[in-house]
């Protein structure tokens, strides 16, 4: 009965004997000898990987993450338009902005609604994960290839918005943070003055009430 629940033959089952050790293998000289042949071979073969920091700057990837800054449009005003879009989408919670309206009476913000009264990022809460960069409609905020940021307190490593503008300043004419578009006033949202249309994800076959709508955008129902 015991042979029939079996999963496999006995005859299949191979038994292994651990070999007995002989005089020179209990003594594990031989194993310590490898392990000092081995050592010395690293020694007389040194290859060094590790970089020398600070000394060796590390040669960062060009999309790396690192401080951000707000950029400067082609008057030297800040770009930001104080639209939250960048504060609604960073999961971090780490970018506080204080709007304000522009002076109109000032020629320079004549074409502006708001500004920036105040722009701080917790640059201790923030997971550079590059999301505000993408939300932005007019290309303010980017995140510069700076990775080493120090600070005696929590304080310091709230960059307010002086001190964004002066990253700006430091990295603008670095070629591994260039500013990355010029596209219109204020970036390439300031170039749409109507959507194009967007035709079906899929096609419609001939007959489909869908295909028969009674106006633009409207399909008719029943």
């Amino acid at each position: 009965m015991a042979e029939e629940l079996t999963p496999i033959s006995n005859d299949d089952v191979v038994w292994m004997e651990e070999p007995e050790m002989g005089f020179w293998e209990s003594t594990f000289l031989p194993a310590i000898f490898s392990g000092l042949k081995n050592s010395l071979r690293h020694v007389t073969d040194f290859k060094p990987v590790t970089q020398q920091y600070p000394e060796e700057k590390p040669d960062l990837p060009l999309n790396y993450r690192g401080v951000h800054r707000l950029n400067r449009d082609d008057k030297g005003r800040v770009k930001c338009v104080a639209c939250m879009m960048c504060s609604t989408a960073c999961p971090a919670r780490c970018i506080d902005i204080v709007a304000e309206e522009a002076p109109k009476d000032d020629p320079l913000w004549a074409d502006r609604d708001k500004r920036p009264k105040s722009f701080v990022i917790d640059e201790l809460k923030c997971i550079y994960c590059g999301m505000c960069e993408e939300a932005c409609p007019v290309d303010s905020i980017e995140l510069t290839h700076i990775y080493d940021l120090t600070g005696m307190t929590r304080q310091e490593m709230k960059f307010n918005k002086e001190k964004l503008l002066e990253v700006f300043d430091k990295t603008k004419d670095n070629p591994r943070d260039p500013i990355r578009t010029h596209r219109g006033v204020l970036g390439p949202a300031s170039d749409f003055t109507s959507l194009p249309p967007v035709g079906p994800a899929t096609q419609i076959p001939q007959g489909d009430k869908a295909s028969k709508p009674v106006s633009t955008d409207v399909i008719k129902q029943g």
